[in-house]
This record gives C-alpha cells, structure tokens and sequence, in this order.
C-alpha cells in the first residue's frame, strides 16, 4: 500500500529533465484517466473483491382514491312534477336528503308548523342516530313521504369512481347492497315500504340506474338544487329556493343543523308559502323524470 501511494505521488508532481542545456518539464498524469484504487467493502480482507449488495426495493406506490374517467358516463337526472297551470299557485315538491349527521331542527320544525308536506331520503346511518326526528315523522304520515337514501351514503354507481371525492359503490352487488340495505333498516325503524331511491351525490351510471329501476324503484331527480350540498350560504339558499316555479323538484338537505344553510332553507319554505305555493309530495303527483329514471 505504501508503494502504491509512493507511485502515485510521484506519476502527480512535475517532472523536470535537462537535455542539451534545454529543462523540460513533464505534467503530471490527470488524476481522472486513473483507474481507481479497490477499495475494501469491510475491514475483513476476505470481502474486498466481494460484489456489492442489491439495493434495497423501492416501497410500492400509494394507493391513491378511484377517480372518474373518460369511459365512465355519469348522469345527473333530472325530475319535475306536474304543473298546477295556476297562475300565482304554483306546485313545487320539496324533497330533502337525510345524509349522515343530526336533523336540522330549524326546517323540520318549520314543516311541522307550517303544515308543509315533504318528502325525506333517509340513511340507515342517519335513521340510527335520528330516532327523535324520526318520531316526529312517522307521527306526521300526512306531511312526511319516506324515502331510501341508501345504507351507507355510498353513490349507486357500479364502476370504481370518486364523485365530489366520494368513492363510489363500484361494482353492482355494491350497488345492490347500498340500495337494499337502505331499505331494510327503514322497515326495521318502523317505515312503509320505500318505492324511490335517491343516491349519494345523486349521479349514477346508466347501468347502475337500469339495475335500481329493476330492484322496483324509481330514481329521484330534482331540477332545483337548492342549498348546494348544505355547502351554500343562507342568503343564497333562501333565494334560489324561493326562486322555484310551477313543477320544479327541489333539493336540500335536512341533516346539517349547524350549517348556514338550514337557515335559508326555513326562510325560503315560508317565502313559497307566501306567494301561495302549493307542496306536494312525490307520492302525490304525477311526474317525469329523465334517463329513464322514473318511465
């Protein structure tokens, strides 16, 4: 090893040479053209020539949440009752999705008050936690239409997606299973029979629609929505609900009591019920929905 350094120090430094009365200087060997010196893997002379180790595996990818894609149609159908063709009276159906959470005491008391009919999509989820809200519906039958939300808040659509980050059911025995177990925890608690059905997010595949139509339901649309998923501020709320006309199916939610939303829901039911509005449930009236949800 010594040699080796000696050598090297040497093949570095500058050489000169005289020749002739002439001094010509030598450059060192550029360190780079060298090959480098082995270099032992341990203090064991025995591993010096060993070949290094395999480097470790890389982790394996995240699993990241099933996102919508291109070959995957969703729909948003649409739903409009019968029109009164009453000038000034005009029919408008308020439907609320119970999704998860507790019940807005401020529109449910205002519908009990004011006499208002509605039709209300539950969740087994919802209908566990509610069983106060639940009573006071069931002991209303004349304003209050039941109706299935689905078991799990999961939307009913059978190919693997994420609608407004939610991931979907993803398969139809999925499908199947959101629906059916909505409906059995409603006859468990005490309710009729459901006959509509309205998912989670309420978008569905056209494959997934013809299943839950085949299962005996017809599928809630809406052509207001009226409280933009509960997210909307009560000034607005208020005013696209008041804003509704002769026909119009409105949607809200009646299971996020601290959002401002809830406000202008209530608010709005009394500005209708000002201008002479007529409510209907969807048991009550002929309808017609679109992407053969309802026909």
């Amino acid at each position: 090893m010594k040699n080796l350094v000696l050598a090297s120090a040497l093949l570095l430094a500058p050489v000169s040479m005289t020749a002739a009365g002439q001094t010509a200087t030598i450059q060192p060997v550029v360190a780079a053209t060298m090959p480098a010196p082995v270099v032992p893997l341990s203090s064991d002379p025995g591993t010096a020539n060993t070949a290094p180790k395999a480097a470790p595996k890389a982790p394996a990818p995240r699993q990241t949440p099933p996102r919508q894609t291109s070959s995957t149609k969703l729909v948003e159908p649409h739903l409009r009752v019968a029109r009164s063709e009453i000038k000034g009276h005009a029919r408008v159906a308020l439907t609320f999705d119970a999704c998860m959470g507790k019940a807005d005491e401020r529109i449910l008391s205002v519908l009990v008050s004011e006499r208002i009919p509605a039709t209300i999509f539950v969740t087994a989820r919802w209908l566990k936690h509610n069983p106060q809200a639940l009573q006071v519906m069931l002991a209303n039958p004349d304003l209050f239409e039941l109706e299935n939300h689905g078991q799990n808040h999961i939307p009913a659509v059978d190919k693997p997606v994420s609608i407004y980050g939610i991931a979907s059911a993803g398969s139809s025995e999925a499908v199947r299973l959101e629906v059916q177990g909505g409906a059995d925890a409603m006859l468990a608690s005490g309710i009729p029979a459901p006959r509509w059905f309205r998912g989670s997010t309420a978008k569905y595949d056209l494959s997934s629609i013809a299943q839950i139509r085949a299962m005996g339901y017809r599928i809630a649309g809406y052509s207001v929505n009226g409280d933009g998923g509960s997210l909307l501020g009560a000034a607005i709320t208020e005013k696209r609900i008041s804003s509704a006309k002769d026909g119009d199916v409105v949607i809200s939610h009646i299971n996020q009591p601290t959002h401002a939303a809830g406000e202008g829901v209530a608010k709005a039911i009394l500005d209708l019920k000002a201008k002479g509005t007529e409510f209907v449930r969807l048991q009550d009236v002929e309808d017609r929905g679109d992407d053969d949800t309802t026909e």
